[in-house]
């Protein structure tokens, strides 16, 4: 978006308010997620809880957790960047292609994770049944993690907008890997919604404190990672809907600008286009979220075919 448009600068005004709100939600929610999963499962497993799984229990859980710690990571780099003052250009600095050219690297790991030690190379269609990939489905997990990583990291703009989507996103899945019997999985998407809803009433309009990247780019990879492991890749698409439709917004905007030399939309992503046409931040918000539990019944309902 041009710094010289009205849409800048309106979009300008109504969130110069927000400065000075701290960042790191994402960092307390991924290191309470770790800290009570490592001392949960052995204690559920010592009550005599059995634990089930549909792949080695230790190759699932260094699947989950490697995605959902690196990305974690490379986010933190983002934010203590904005924290310190650290030029991005500096010593210390990354461009945003290198940024991205990393996450598509750790992409590429979780893939051939997924393919080699988990040998999972298929994904289920409704009303066709299960399509094995073979090798291809290397570079199609990957692109799937790195799409919903950047397409959950677009939609953090507005208080409360991406967590709450993702909340019930994750409860849509949480089902699911109940339904499946992988008491791993559940046990982690279970506790990652409770941190989520404890971040939450701190995160609703207005906001008291906000995700940071280390959140951003973790939970988009980490949803991606959990549909992938369920194979439930169409389910995972119309799930996380919303996210499709953020990340596609700004995508058709770059495209169209870069071979017309015009905006399609006064501003991307389609949130902020709803605020430039007068909509207010909750109202666009609690909306997200009305969407988001239709695409999650449908999704559910799609993933029993």
């Amino acid at each position: 978006m041009a710094k010289d448009t009205p849409a800048f600068h309106q979009f300008h005004e109504q969130h110069s308010k927000k400065v000075g709100t701290p960042i790191g939600g994402g960092v307390l929610i991924i290191g309470i997620v770790v800290f009570l999963y490592a001392l949960l499962m052995p204690i559920i497993s010592r009550l005599g809880v059995f634990i089930t799984t549909g792949f080695p229990l230790k190759e699932e859980l260094n699947v989950i957790f490697f995605t959902f710690v690196a990305y974690g990571l490379l986010g933190l780099y983002d934010d203590i960047m904005k924290i310190f003052g650290f030029s991005r250009s500096g010593f210390f600095g990354l461009r945003v292609r290198h940024k991205f050219v990393i996450q598509i690297v750790i992409a590429f790991i979780v893939a051939l994770l997924l393919f080699l030690n988990l040998k999972i190379d298929f994904f289920y269609i409704p009303f066709f049944g299960v399509l094995h990939l073979g090798w291809v489905y290397v570079p199609f997990a990957a692109f799937i993690i790195v799409a919903f990583t950047n397409a959950f990291d677009i939609t953090d703009g507005l208080d409360g907008l991406s967590c709450g989507v993702l909340l019930i996103c994750l409860l849509a899945f949480w089902a699911m890997s109940v339904a499946s019997l992988d008491t791993a999985l559940s046990v982690f998407v279970a506790l990652w919604i409770g941190a989520l809803m404890a971040f939450l009433y701190f995160n609703v309009y207005p906001a008291r404190i906000w995700l940071g990247n280390a959140g951003g780019l973790a939970f988009g990879a980490t949803l991606a990672v959990v549909g992938l492991l369920l194979g439930k890749v169409v389910a995972l698409v119309v799930i996380g809907g919303f996210f499709i439709i953020e990340v596609g917004s700004s995508t058709l905007q770059i495209l169209w600008f870069k071979f017309t030399g015009k905006r399609l939309f006064a501003i991307a992503p389609f949130h902020h286009l709803l605020q430039l046409k007068g909509w207010e931040e909750p109202k666009i918000v609690m909306r997200a979220w009305l969407a988001a539990i239709m695409l999650a019944i449908f999704g559910l309902w799609l993933a029993q075919l």
